[in-house]
């Protein structure tokens, strides 16, 4: 479920609806920022969570109070739902 690759018209539309996402490089992309590093931390270990109970887990990179995720299925070489429905959980969290 979750492992058939959107086509770029799909994508467009989903990040209709997705605030702070764009198409990087094939991926999508957030930058995260975050009052300091501890709410960047709580909210990395809060994502974890459920990224963990999904088997989805995103490309990030942290620094200080600053967090950059990119999202692709690598199984199915692109976006695909799961990346989409993981984008608005992360936007959930916040």
């Amino acid at each position: 479920m979750g492992l058939t690759k959107l086509s770029d018209e799909q994508i467009k539309k989903e990040l209709e609806d997705l605030p702070g996402w764009s198409l990087v490089n094939g991926k999508l992309h957030k930058d995260f920022v975050f009052k300091d590093f501890i709410e960047a931390f709580g909210f990395m270990s809060t994502a974890a969570l459920h990224i963990e109970k999904m088997n989805h887990h995103p490309e990030w990179f942290n620094v200080y109070n600053k967090l950059k995720v990119d999202l692709t299925t690598h199984d199915a070489g692109g976006i695909t739902q799961n990346d989409i429905n993981l984008a608005r959980i992360l936007n959930s969290l916040i």
